[in-house]
């Protein structure tokens, strides 16, 4: 069974289809290759794993939009959420 989704290539995240526990592997499928990301982070159903290394300020991309901007590193299997992300919509203090 498939453990989280991925729906655009240029998505940096994947979304849970089931809680997912640290240490555990899943697999993902990113520029037509399957890969295994190590989960380091208990994440929820229905949130956001890192499926590639984000930088301060990069943009976070879910099924190809921007959702969202990292506001610190972000490694592969840890868990996207507000604590590392800012949000960019409706913002007038941003461009």
């Amino acid at each position: 069974m498939k453990q989280v989704v991925v729906l655009n290539d240029a998505d940096n995240v994947a979304t849970s289809l089931a809680p997912l526990d640290a240490q555990s592997r899943v697999e993902v499928e990113l520029d037509g290759q399957s890969r295994t990301v190590t989960v380091l982070d208990p994440i929820p159903f229905g949130h956001k794993l890192a499926i590639r290394t984000l930088s301060p300020g990069d943009d976070v991309l879910k099924y190809g939009e921007v959702i969202g901007r990292a506001s610190e590193a972000i490694e592969p299997g840890r868990w996207v959420h507000v604590h590392n992300v800012e949000s960019v919509r409706g913002r007038g203090d941003i461009e």
